[in-house]
This record gives structure tokens, C-alpha cells and sequence, in this order.
């Protein structure tokens, strides 16, 4: 993965630089790395796994679309000579290919349309126009704060955000890998690698940042597979921005511009358009949810923490409906007996009670068979509770039978509990 400083970390720093200003935010940004290398140590990672398959898609083509929006900006009202550069750094990148791949297109169309800009003195805007160019390397440098828990206290909750999202990020970009590559990734691994980068960068000076899912698909696209491409990708950025800043400068924007649509373009999941009309009408509202929520909020974090609470909430609901309750009676020997079965938890646990006739049942014993049925919460128990203390109250000899031995034992611990209290 190539990791830098992404946007969806900024968003959550930027009221802290605001408030305290740079060296708060370097010193937020320790405090993050930190927490990530925790993250990695304690094998945290395997909460990925409760990302679904549509909040990674929908995670993905959020993001197409914000780098696609991204652009636009340097599209919108420019000059036809724009336009024409434009155009011709997409026909570069994607004829060239059909010609040779030992060399990038995207890299052919910088030296391409840099030459010709700068031998026709073309009026375009360039990377110039954009900012100022560093004019050295980066130094050591201990961020500018007091060693005080009132440091502590302002920069806790940022670093605790910077965090949460540099590894949400990261994770959903290792998983996109993965899916590339047909490879899989050690999620903790990655964790504790980004918590030292962001160490790294915050004590020279740089903001804390993340797996970047546009870069790194196009390391992957153009071949690559190891670490030393990563490493390669931020020397190689070194280099350009101090050796070669006299170059760099120099390079039109619309080039760059015609490489980040193509990133978005290779990005996005065209293959989900059609899966939204074919899969479950819940798994196609996560998606597009997630990809909603992220694009109008500009936070890949918020959109995907989204998706995976409402995918919760689906499946909670999903599986709440799966819970029967048969009824049989026997008038002969006056008994009415009831069958359990699927899973009693939170979300079916009032459907549980409402399945029970407390009147038709004045004449008659009860018989509860939850043999084929499983308590998971002290909702479900309390729910039980509800139902056994209203045939009582009504004088109904009540009888529970098959109940296994994890539902025994979370009501024998409840029990206890209440005892006590």
C-alpha cells in the first residue's frame, strides 16, 4: 500500500490546528501512531471482519467519486488549452498501453505533456500555481508542546480520531489489495507499520496520514506487488519535490488531472451498478448508503462506520425474523404447549413475548420447549423472565423444557447478579 496524508484525516485534524495550531497537531498525530501500533500489538485487526462486502464496495466507489469530484476544480472554467491537455493526457494513457506496457502511461503522459507545455510556452496552469515547492529536507524536530496533562486532554480525543480513521482507511485499502492481488494481508501487521509511519512523520514535521486507496490501485495496476514499491513511491516523491523542484514545477496540472480521472475511473465498482437491481434490496441499500454518506460528508471514515452499523441493523432484523413460536393444544389433558425456535436476542425478544396468549391459556398448563432456540442477550432472559411471571401471575402452572446450556448458564449468572444487587 502507498500511505500519505489523506483527507479523511485532515477533516478530523483541522479543528485542532484551528483551535492550537501545527505543533498540537504533530504532537496529536505522535499520539495516533501510538495508538495504532497498540492496535496492531493486541491484534486488533480482526474487526475488519465485520465490514460487509457492500460497505467495502460502496467504500470504493465513494471514493472514485471524490477523487473524480476532486478534480473538477481544475476543470471548471480553465481555458480551451486546458481542455485540449486534457484530452490528450487521457488518449495517452489509455492508447499507450495497447502499444507497450514497460513503461507507465501515466508516467509517459507527465514527460509528454510537460515537454510539449514548456517547449510551446502553452498557458496552462502548472504544479507551480498551485503552492510553494519545499526547498529542503525534512529535520527532527519534537513537537512544540508543553509535557502536561492539560496537553494530554486537548490533544487525546483528535489523536484518538486521527487514529480510528487512519486504520478504517488503511484496513478497507488492505482489503481492496487483497482483492487485487488475490493475496491476503496481515491486517495487524499493516496496523503497527502505519502507527510507525505516522511516529515518523509527526517528528519530522509531518502530518499524520494513511493507506491512500487511489495510489495504491495504481501501484498495484502497474505491477506493484512488494514492499520495496511502497518505499520506491516516497523516496521517488523525495526526490521530485527537493532535487528536481525546478522540473516538477513545470509539470501542467491537466496532466495530472488526466491520471487521477483515470484512477477514479479503475476505481469505482462499474460491476455494482448492476449488482444493486440483482442482490437483496438490504445489501443494495448499505451500499449505496455508504457511498451517500461519504461523498456529501467528504469522510470515508463516517460513510463506512455508517454502512457497518446499518448492516448490523439489517442483519439484526433479518435474523429477529427467522424466531418462531408454534402453538399445540391438547384439549384432553388440558395442556398447551409451545415450540421455540431460532434465536431470541434484542431485536425479537418483544416479538417472543407477543407470540404468548396469556388469556386463552385459564384452564390450561403450559409447556415452553426452547430446545430449538438460543438465549444470547439478558434482553432474551428478560423476556423469558416477562413471560413466566405472567402466566404466574394469573395462577398458570408454567413449564420450560430444552434449554440448553449457554442460555442456563447467562440466566443462572443473571440471577445471581440480581441477587446480590
Amino acid at each position: 500500500m502507498i500511505s500519505a496524508a489523506a483527507g479523511s484525516v485532515a477533516l478530523v485534524a483541522t479543528p485542532l490546528v484551528h483551535s492550537h495550531g501545527l505543533p498540537y497537531l504533530l504532537a496529536a498525530g505522535l499520539l495516533a501512531g501510538l495508538i495504532q501500533v497498540l492496535f496492531g500489538i493486541l491484534r486488533l485487526g480482526v474487526l475488519l471482519r465485520f465490514v460487509s462486502k457492500s460497505v467495502r464496495t460502496g467504500f470504493v466507489n465513494a471514493l472514485a467519486i471524490l477523487i473524480f469530484g476532486a478534480q473538477m476544480p481544475h476543470i471548471l472554467g480553465g481555458s480551451w488549452m486546458t481542455y485540449v491537455v486534457l484530452a490528450a493526457g487521457l488518449a495517452i494513457i489509455y492508447l499507450v498501453p495497447r502499444l507497450t506496457t514497460a513503461i507507465p502511461s501515466p508516467l509517459i503522459c507527465i514527460l509528454v505533456l510537460t515537454l510539449i507545455c514548456s517547449a510551446l510556452q502553452l498557458p496552462v496552469e502548472t504544479v507551480a500555481d498551485l503552492g510553494h515547492l519545499p526547498d529542503g529536507l525534512p529535520w527532527f524536530n519534537w513537537p512544540a508542546v508543553p509535557l502536561t496533562l492539560d496537553t494530554l486532554l486537548i490533544i487525546g480525543a483528535p489523536a484518538l480520531a486521527i487514529a480510528m480513521v487512519g486504520l478504517l482507511e488503511s484496513m478497507m485499502t488492505a482489503s481492496v489489495v487483497d482483492d487485487l492481488t488475490d493475496t491476503t494481508s496481515s491486517k495487524n501487521r499493516e496496523s503497527a507499520g502505519l502507527g510507525l509511519a505516522n511516529i515518523a512523520s509527526s517528528l519530522f514535521g509531518g502530518i499524520a496520514g494513511c493507506g491512500m486507496i487511489g495510489q495504491t490501485v495504481s501501484n498495484v495496476k502497474y505491477g506493484g506487488r512488494g514492499r520495496l514499491s511502497t518505499l520506491f513511491a516516497g523516496v521517488f516523491l523525495l526526490v521530485l519535490m527537493v532535487a528536481l523542484k525546478p522540473w516538477v514545477s513545470q509539470v501542467p496540472v491537466a496532466a495530472l488531472v488526466a491520471i487521477m480521472i483515470m484512477v477514479s475511473v479503475d476505481t469505482f465498482d462499474w460491476s455494482s451498478l448492476r449488482s444493486v437491481v440483482i442482490h437483496p434490496k438490504m445489501s443494495s441499500a448499505v451500499m449505496v448508503v455508504t457511498v451517500l454518506v461519504t461523498v456529501f460528508t467528504s469522510n470515508l471514515a463516517l460513510g463506512v462506520a455508517v454502512g457497518v452499523l446499518l448492516s448490523g441493523v439489517f442483519f439484526a432484523s433479518k435474523v429477529s425474523r427467522l424466531m418462531r413460536v408454534d402453538l399445540h393444544r391438547d384439549d384432553a389433558e388440558g395442556r398447551m404447549a409451545y415450540r421455540v425456535t431460532g434465536q431470541v436476542f434484542f431485536a425479537s425478544a418483544d416479538a417472543f413475548v407477543d407470540a404468548f396468549d396469556i388469556a386463552a391459556a385459564d384452564t390450561y398448563s403450559v409447556e415452553i420447549d426452547v430446545s430449538h432456540a438460543h438465549f444470547w442477550d439478558i434482553t432474551a432472559v428478560g423476556a423469558l423472565e416477562k413471560v413466566l411471571q405472567r402466566y404466574r401471575a394469573h395462577d398458570i402452572m408454567v413449564l420450560v423444557t430444552g434449554l440448553n446450556a449457554a442460555s442456563s448458564t447467562l440466566i443462572d449468572q443473571l440471577e445471581a447478579t440480581e441477587r446480590v444487587a
